[in-house]
């Protein structure tokens, strides 16, 4: 019995999210951290997974597909899981309508299919962030998983339709088959390493001290757990943090029974 999954998550925003910035704007400086992320970042995240031969699953949204075509071929060459992260990378809550979310989520599917083949199983929310209509959407399109919640640590769980109105007690909702790997602000690595405004500059090895501590504790405390570890080209490819992660994931895998999986292979390994 494999007693840890660890699915490494990588965001591929490349310059999307620069392009409707609603707290500080679009530049052509903030754009360029972007384009480290699609020209240096996600190559030397490649060449470590390579080198290490370890799965990982690349949440791509349909801008990056389409602007930077050739390091998304080589994930997908690789053998990377491509998962659905809007096209636009709009967070969800900022569409006017229904419809104008649909279509953006229309959109990054065709993207990926261009890009692979097939339309991707599984879905990250920009931002993890979701509209009213989010649920009913990815139900629609026939998603079977998701990435974006937080209501459990190491374990997936059914994603359902909620009823959360400001003057009446909450009610969760019944399930719609879609299965929810859970994700966490302490195991990404945007907000402790990627400079934002009046962000301070991080201790780089306390954040990295803490992920592996995060999992020790998975390991021990969590039998069967799924470990998962969001990373951004333009954040974790900045040196030397491709050796910190290095070391991160040799530390992870000199344990027993630990095994690396995209998010889908993880979820079949548990269900």
């Amino acid at each position: 019995m494999t007693r840890a999954t660890v699915c490494l998550t990588i965001d591929f925003d490349a310059v999307s999210p620069w392009l409707h910035a609603r707290e500080f704007g679009s530049t052509p400086v903030k754009r360029s951290r972007g384009r480290f992320g699609a020209d240096v970042g996600a190559p030397r995240l490649l060449d470590l997974f390579e080198r290490l031969d370890v799965p990982s699953t690349w949440f791509v949204p349909g801008h990056t597909i389409d602007s930077f075509p050739e390091p998304c071929q080589r994930a997908v060459d690789a053998g990377h899981e491509i998962g659905h992260h809007g096209w636009s990378h709009t967070p969800p809550s900022d569409y006017e309508s229904r419809a104008a979310e649909r279509a953006d989520i229309a959109r990054g599917i065709e993207s990926i299919e261009d890009l692979t083949g097939s339309a991707p199983a599984g879905y990250r929310s920009p931002s993890w962030d979701f509209s009213a209509h989010t649920v009913s959407l990815l139900k629609e399109f026939g998603f079977e998983w998701s990435s974006s919640g937080m209501a459990r640590e190491f374990e997936p769980y059914e994603l359902t339709e909620e009823y959360a109105p400001v003057d009446d007690p909450y009610e969760v909702g019944e399930p719609v088959e879609i299965t929810e790997m859970p994700v966490s602000w302490q195991r990404d690595d945007y907000p402790a390493l990627a400079f934002s405004g009046s962000r301070a500059f991080a201790d780089e090895a306390a954040v990295f001290d803490h992920w592996r501590r995060q999992f020790d504790w998975m390991y021990e405390h969590h039998a069967g757990g799924a470990y998962v570890l969001t990373l951004h080209p333009q954040v974790s490819g900045r040196s030397p943090r491709p050796a910190m992660l290095r070391e991160l994931i040799e530390h992870m895998a000199a344990k027993p029974d630990v095994d690396f999986a995209t998010v889908s292979d993880a979820l079949a390994g548990m269900g």
